[in-house]
């Protein structure tokens, strides 16, 4: 299976290749899942000239044990939560995200990872990384109870 994989991103290599030698388009990844719980309500914004936007917030959380592995106690569960920016643009998503999504929905966002910049009110100038979503999956009961 892996040796037909390899084959077959070679054939794309070789069918995107220009008739400039030096020039190759490569195929590449970018492509995110998280499954966690939206800790704010979706709000949907517009900057003048563009399409709006859906952007709500998502909590995942990793948990271990430390001394696991030891021969003596288990030790005491550790958990670190992370928050994750989820911007939605696709009309159609947008619009059901923003409509559906609520605070402490148990979801699946599928995306890719975008980096970018702003400035603040304070006239700052910050980086944000921000998972622009394709696909939501939702996995919460209370979605249902809303219809």
């Amino acid at each position: 299976m892996l040796r037909s994989a390899s084959a077959q991103i070679i054939r794309q290599v070789v069918r995107y290749r220009s008739t400039d030698a030096s020039l190759i388009l490569e195929r590449s990844i970018n492509r995110v899942q998280l499954l966690g719980r939206v800790g704010q309500d979706p709000v949907m914004r517009q900057v003048e000239g563009r399409n709006p936007v859906t952007i709500f917030s998502l909590a995942t959380n990793e948990m271990w044990r430390s001394g696991e592995g030891e021969m003596s106690s288990p030790g005491d569960v550790s958990q670190k939560t992370t928050w994750h920016r989820v911007s939605i643009f696709k009309p159609g998503l947008r619009d059901v995200a923003y409509q559906y999504v609520k605070k402490g929905s148990r979801i699946l966002v599928e995306g890719k990872l975008d980096y970018g910049e702003y400035v603040d009110k304070n006239q700052v100038r910050r980086q944000a990384t921000t998972i622009i979503a394709d696909n939501i999956i939702f996995l919460s009961d209370n979605v249902r109870d809303r219809t």
